[in-house]
């Protein structure tokens, strides 16, 4: 009998969490591939639009690290809240995060916009580099404002059981950006060829379409909505725990993100090869990461909604199984990437001879990297997260990445001029040096004891 309801248990566990892995896993799934799209296409038309293309995103990369921020902060309690069957406080989070999302898009918008060149210089003191990126820039610029109202709603669907729905909204505009960047890229169906400029393009374009789907969804009447009074005045007390969460999961985010971008920065200033190198190592190991990255993501829907309903022990048992499965998925994602790294050389056979010597270095050191990348994201952004365990994430960041391996590689790569392998092998141990202190930290249960959802007081509907 006992076997019977284990099995039933586990049964249930798995449903769920595959219900809500593999659509999540396959949005980053698409979203990874438009970029991989973006770098074989541009690098047929050679190295240089490929590098530049690579450092420009790295303006998008920062902003999705407030974007991220916002969606934990809001998972943290709206999946809690839906677990508690309150979907007014859920509509409230919805609004208090895209009030602070807008926001962050229209400061972006404006430095894309009014100072590309400035953007770019960050990144690359190469001249060939920084006028084609800036070019893409100032295009793909008004992306930001429509991602500022679709990835917050699109968070909030994947909490109020609409997983697949967002699903499909989020890749219908990898498809349309897709085809897209192959009509304007290369001047297919009497358009003009554009390059750089049609990369960006269709990135805008293919936003704008995402942001319809989204708004038509929410013109729906079943569903959690965004409402223009809560837009106008949210309620206070929800307003100051959402800050409480987002807070530390902002500064997290922007510790380990641009302490990321560093390392864009670092490669930026060894030549065009490394950086050529880098951006095609980085694209394939966030397509290989993209089940890792849903595994995490979908464990902080999965503990908050029991978290939510008060089900302590059944959040503790769901970490445990969670962990290991973030371990194996790490690990068979590492031999997936090794498995296809002949056919990823195959794409990039434009790289010159040194890229190429690179390229064949940092796959061996992503295909390692990945375990760490899926046991931190399952545990820190995810479960740690879940019961509003938000500040160790930015205390262990802030120590590893800024203290540690930022410094370290700096002084390899400018002062002992190592190798660039050996620079990118250190750049890449940030996900292992945390990994004791995360263990350690889980092992606490913090996670289990800080639940504060009850302290918005909001227990019921009031529309």
């Amino acid at each position: 009998m006992k076997y019977r309801e284990k099995a039933k248990r586990n049964g249930e566990f798995y449903k769920k969490l595959f219900a809500l892995v593999m659509p999540i896993a396959m949005q980053n799934l698409m979203s990874a591939i438009v970029s991989a799209s973006d770098a074989l296409m541009l690098g047929m038309q050679g190295q240089t639009a490929l590098s530049a293309v690579s450092l420009a995103t790295q303006v998008s990369f920062v902003l999705n690290l407030f974007y991220a921020a916002l969606t934990i902060g809001a998972t943290v309690l709206a999946a809690q809240y839906w677990g508690k069957g309150d979907r007014w406080a859920v509509e409230q989070v919805l609004a208090i995060a895209l009030r602070l999302s807008v926001l962050v898009s229209v400061l972006f918008f404006l430095a894309a916009v009014c100072c590309p060149e400035l953007l770019m210089r960050i990144f690359t003191n190469g001249t060939e580099l920084i006028a084609p990126g800036a070019s893409y820039l100032r295009i793909v610029s008004g992306s930001y404002l429509c991602m500022g109202v679709s990835q917050i709603y699109l968070c909030i669907m994947k909490n109020s059981g609409r997983t697949m729905r967002s699903t499909i909204y989020g890749s219908s505009a990898v498809v349309i950006n897709l085809i897209l960047n192959a009509v304007f890229i290369f001047g297919l169906c009497g358009f003009p060829v554009m390059g750089i400029r049609g990369a960006a393009l269709a990135t805008l374009i293919a936003r704008i379409a995402e942001l319809l789907l989204v708004l038509a969804e929410n013109r729906k009447e079943e569903v959690v909505r965004i409402r223009l009074q809560y837009l106008r005045a949210p309620d206070s007390a929800l307003r100051k725990d959402y800050i409480h969460y987002t807070t530390p999961v902002l500064a997290n985010e922007l510790v380990w993100g641009c302490g990321f971008t560093m390392f864009s920065v670092i490669m930026g200033h060894l030549g065009s090869d490394a950086v050529a190198a880098n951006s095609i190592a980085n694209i394939v190991k966030n397509i290989i990461a993209c089940f890792c990255l849903g595994i995490g993501a979908g464990s902080g829907i999965i503990v908050g909604n029991e978290l939510g309903r008060g089900n302590l022990e059944k959040a503790k048992e769901y970490g445990r199984k969670l962990c290991r499965i973030a371990l194996l998925a790490g690990a068979l994602s590492g031999i997936v990437l090794l498995a296809l790294s002949p056919v990823i050389f195959l794409f990039a056979s434009n790289l010159s001879l040194s890229a190429k010597e690179y390229l064949k270095g940092m796959l061996l050191i992503c295909s390692y990297y990945l375990i760490g990348k899926s046991i931190n994201s399952t545990v820190v952004a995810g479960i740690f997260c879940a019961g509003g365990d938000t500040k160790f994430g930015l205390c262990c960041d802030a120590v590893t990445m800024w203290v540690i391996i930022i410094p370290a590689g700096a002084i390899a790569a400018f002062v002992l001029k190592l190798p660039v392998l050996w620079v990118y092998f250190w750049l890449n141990l940030d996900e292992f040096v945390k990994l004791p202190a995360v263990y350690h930290h889980y092992k606490k249960y913090k996670w289990v004891k800080n639940l504060t959802v009850e302290n918005a007081g909001m227990d019921s509907g009031q529309e």
